[in-house]
């Protein structure tokens, strides 16, 4: 069974960033329970209804469904005990933060995603989900888990700032990266024979359009639907390329020209854009963000950190159920 199985519950980043914490605790674990995380216990009916719902999503994506006392079924268990481990452990954060998702919010976000994917059908929506193996519920409580994550990591690392003077340090610091090459806007159409571009070559002699020609026959995925339309920056292309598209006068069409991916026939669009380096203010919002996302990552790895050691010994897991990376032991089960 491979590990995506469990990916497939749209695990977030930010909750699977949790690892599920801590391990070893000395609380009794209940008869009807997995595990007991800092006094939150969790059922073993959470638990076989995630293994169901994981199964579920197996059989609705043809993957075979491991066999109880098999490796992959193993596998399985470790993944979904962890995973309901690392939902407590947020449930547990986000209360302390104070942050909650609404029902409202999670009805917007999956109206969002049908009008995104499926016209706005709800029911088409709703289909799509069955078919993966999920219910209409599962679903739901899978968005308010996402949600979740993302408001507690936005809510950790509210705190981080960039300061102007920071942006301007980096920036001189690394004013090389900001120095742009020649760059010129031409078209091109690639074609794997040189009969065919001699072809086309007349064709456009004759007055034939550029565009309607790249559209119909460029072999470049990347821009013929754009009519061939492409940015040449002097000494990103291959040689040949590179030598055609800077040498020719503006609206000039070249004649085909040979390189590893083909023939090209290229046409100068505008003129040649001479070098340059993007002042500070062009970037600055760039650097911002950059610098600014640093920042939180910073932050939020610490906060994981110590919420790790928050955890540690706060984890007691019922026998049998303890996943296969924590290295201490499980607490018997009490009656």
């Amino acid at each position: 069974m491979k590990t995506r199985l469990l990916l497939m519950l749209l695990l977030a980043a930010a909750v699977a960033a949790l690892a599920a914490c801590g391990g070893g605790g000395s609380q009794s674990v209940p008869s009807n329970a997995i595990a007991v995380v800092d006094s939150t216990s969790i059922t073993k009916t959470q638990f076989d209804d995630l293994m169901a719902q994981a199964q579920a999503q197996a059989k609705a994506q043809k993957q075979p469904v491991p066999k109880v006392g098999s490796a992959d079924y193993t596998t399985l268990r470790d993944h979904v005990v962890g995973y309901l481990v690392q939902v407590t452990e947020l449930e547990q954060q986000a209360a302390k933060l104070g942050v909650k998702v609404t029902n409202a919010e999670v009805t917007a976000y999956l109206k969002n995603i049908a009008k995104l994917n499926y016209g706005g059908s709800e029911a088409k929506l709703d289909a799509s989900i069955k078919k993966s193996g999920l219910t209409v519920p599962q679903a739901q409580f899978q968005v308010m888990v996402n949600l979740l994550a993302s408001k507690v990591k936005t809510k950790v690392t509210s705190a981080a700032k960039v300061t102007t003077a920071q942006e301007q340090q980096y920036y001189n610091q690394n004013k090389a990266q900001y120095h742009q090459a020649e760059s010129r806007n031409v078209r091109h159409i690639l074609v794997s024979s040189k009969t065919l571009a001699k072809t086309l070559e007349t064709k456009l002699a004759n007055g034939a359009n550029f565009a309607a020609l790249a559209k119909k026959y460029s072999k470049d995925t990347g821009t013929a639907q754009a009519g061939g339309a492409y940015t040449a920056v002097k000494g990103q292309d291959v040689p040949t390329f590179d030598k055609a598209a800077f040498s020719l006068k503006t609206g000039a069409i070249s004649q085909p020209v040979k390189s590893p991916y083909g023939w090209h026939i290229i046409e100068a669009v505008g003129p040649i854009k001479p070098a340059h380096t993007q002042t500070f203010a062009q970037v600055q919002s760039t650097i911002e963000q950059s610098l600014l996302q640093q920042q939180q990552q910073t932050i939020w790895g610490a906060w994981l950190t110590d919420l790790q050691k928050k955890y540690q010994g706060k984890v007691s897991y019922q026998t049998g159920y303890a996943p296969a990376t924590t290295a201490t032991p499980t607490t018997p089960t009490t009656t």
